[in-house]
């Protein structure tokens, strides 16, 4: 348990992060967003962690901004507003860009920052009861901090029509444009996401890692001469690593890799 307000349990290689303010809709404020940012740095680092999953206790996954944060932001200098807001986008960075596969399990509502926590993991399971909305423009302001991760999963084409409008999206809508993976009954939801975690312990711990960098290094660029030497330089070292000779090995040898317990199948 990492505090009051957020969850954590770790078993086989499979750590379950729970927010856990559902009388506000596990809203965001200071506390919990500096909580998320000491919890996701140490998941990074822990070997023994293989997979994520991000939940919300409650009837939804997270309403975003606290309104007690935000009428103490309304007071805030720019100064101050720049320090709050970085530290957010900290938050969701190292989210986002920790070596191992993040799974955000989305029930209810999920609005603004909360939408955020949603893009910035690598995957996202909605139960069908779930809506989505980034509301920031009906109070004026704009969603900065999590536009770089809800861009990348809806696109420019989809963030033109829910930035500018603000408007409601069912769980539906959210898969049409990418934002989830997989709609499922609520009830079911917790399954669906350790049927997928399962799925990922059966791959290399250190090559999922490799092909999260994998992704940003080639993503929305040229396939030039730099990107064509660059795969070909990843490959070989994977080739070469002792985690890539023994999936090799294993696979030929028609046995389990290393990297999966006895158990495991």
């Amino acid at each position: 348990m990492a505090d009051q307000n957020l969850l954590l349990s770790v078993e086989g290689g499979i750590a379950r992060v729970t927010l856990n303010r559902p009388e506000v809709h596990n809203a965001f404020d200071e506390a919990l967003i500096e909580g998320m940012f000491d919890l996701f740095t140490g998941l990074a680092a822990d070997r023994d962690v293989r997979v994520v999953l991000l939940a919300g206790n409650g009837k939804s996954f997270s309403a975003g901004a606290d309104l007690n944060w935000m009428k103490r932001t309304a007071a805030y200098d720019e100064v101050e507003n720049r320090a709050d807001a970085r530290r957010l986008g900290e938050m969701l960075h190292i989210l986002h860009s920790m070596p191992k596969p993040s799974i955000a399990l989305v029930q209810g509502g999920t609005y603004g920052g909360g939408l955020g926590l949603v893009s910035a993991c690598d995957m996202a399971l909605a139960a069908e009861d779930a809506v989505f909305a980034l509301t920031e423009v009906r109070l004026g302001l704009i969603p900065a901090v999590i536009s770089p991760y809800v861009v990348a999963a809806i696109g420019r084409r989809a963030a033109h029509r829910y930035f500018l409008t603000g408007e409601r999206f069912a769980a539906a809508e959210a898969l049409r444009i990418g934002l989830v993976h997989d709609v499922v009954p609520g009830a079911e939801l917790m399954d669906a996401g350790m049927r997928l975690a399962d799925s990922l312990l059966k791959c290399g711990p250190d090559a999922v890692g490799e092909a999260k960098k994998l992704i940003a290094a080639v993503a929305d660029r040229p396939i030039d001469e730099a990107v064509i030497a660059d795969t070909a330089d990843r490959i070989a070292a994977r080739r070469a690593s002792p985690e890539g000779k023994e999936g090799i090995g294993a696979f030929l040898e028609k046995r389990k890799p290393a990297w999966l317990g006895k158990s495991e199948g």
